[in-house]
């Protein structure tokens, strides 16, 4: 079908870092729309984008729309689409129909009327439980047909099987890392690592190696689907082993983080060094001046906030003692409590939604 929208989603308020991640990657058309960037591409940019893009949630390829003003012109008209040129009928399909600003209003009559028309003109049998996802969005009376092409979120690399009791999702920590200006060619350091989500990513950018070689995707489900291509594409998806144990760096007080974090990044299959260590005790590496980056407890679902005052001054206050030439990244909901540090912030960017709060990313310039 030539090239067509792929829409690649991401949390609110990372939508740019997602739009500068897709111009890096050579996507061509990259445009920033609420909740995501679209681009223009075949499918074997669909299969790239699951496969290569960190800070992203899933990978949408827009395959068709119509316009519709009734539900009986819906059934007419979605009976006429070519499903078969996507679905195949020996693989359950999930319909999922949203209407706004439409004649058509009731979403799920119009559900009905496109789960009719697959499994009547198109063959195609449907499943509650499907990973193939098909997403009807009917908007000012035009009718958007979308597959879901990435099946579980893409933050789900396929590697992490421990996390910890407030964990930053791995698409949201490729953003922050992003955010502050981490590239691959520098010491990364996490001093309340939890399961290893920040320091592994780094390690993972710095080899190479695409997020998403671990893992299977719904687009293997499609109609579009060539295994030989995929494997090519994903046989120069594994990188070149860096020599991550001198670059990247986690400690918690935790022993069971240490274990978990320890675990993810022999899974993950990159070199990263673990210790136990309170903040308190955190020195810098053998190494040139690089990145902090820590997600602390914000005091709203772990840690009670009188409390963690003190946890975010000593933070601070060993920050500015020992890591001098330092840039520092600090993700919280508190902005009293990202000022308790004490240390030089930069402005910050505007909150990002995060498990129900919004957080910020408080950064600094190299410390004095």
């Amino acid at each position: 079908m030539g090239n067509f929208e792929i829409f690649a989603t991401t949390t609110p308020g990372l939508e740019r870092t997602l739009c500068a991640e897709v111009v890096e990657l050579g996507f061509t058309g990259a445009q920033v729309v609420p909740g995501g960037v679209t681009f223009e591409g075949s499918w074997p940019d669909v299969w790239r984008a699951n496969l290569w893009l960190r800070s992203a949630g899933r990978v949408l390829a827009r395959v068709g729309s119509f316009r519709a003003f009734h539900l009986a012109q819906l059934d007419k008209r979605a009976r006429k689409f070519d499903w078969a040129a996507f679905l195949r009928t020996d693989v359950p399909v999930r319909v999922e129909v949203t209407c706004r600003k439409s004649k058509i209003y009731h979403d799920n009559a119009a559900r009905q009327r496109v789960e009719r028309a697959l499994t009547e003109s198109a063959g195609v049998t449907l499943s509650a439980e499907a990973e193939v996802v098909l997403k009807v969005r009917i908007f000012d009376d035009l009718c958007t047909i979308s597959i879901d092409t990435s099946g579980e979120s893409l933050h789900k690399r396929g590697h992490k099987a421990g996390v910890g009791k407030a964990p930053m999702r791995e698409n949201m920590a490729a953003a922050f890392l992003w955010q502050c200006g981490f590239t691959g060619s520098e010491a990364v350091v996490d001093p309340m690592c939890g399961s290893g989500t920040f320091v592994i990513e780094a390690a993972e950018i710095a080899a190479g190696i695409a997020p998403g070689r671990n893992r299977t995707f719904a687009f293997e489900q499609l109609a579009t689907f060539d295994a030989a291509a995929w494997a090519a594409m994903r046989a120069k998806a594994q990188g070149h082993k860096a020599d991550a144990d001198a670059l990247f760096y986690g400690s918690d007080r935790d022993a069971g983080a240490i274990k978990m974090a320890t675990d993810n990044a022999v899974r993950a299959g990159v070199g990263v060094t673990f210790t136990r260590a309170a903040v308190s005790d955190l020195t810098p590496p053998d190494t040139p001046p690089g990145l902090v980056i820590v997600n602390p407890p914000y005091g709203a679902r772990i840690g009670e906030r009188k409390l963690l005052f003190s946890l975010y001054g000593a933070l601070g206050k060993t920050l500015l003692e020992r890591f001098s030439g330092w840039r520092v990244g600090i993700i919280t909901s508190d902005g009293g409590l990202a000022k308790a540090t004490g240390l030089p912030l930069l402005p910050t960017e505007g909150p990002i939604a995060h498990g129900g709060l919004k957080v910020q990313l408080y950064r600094t310039a190299p410390l004095p």
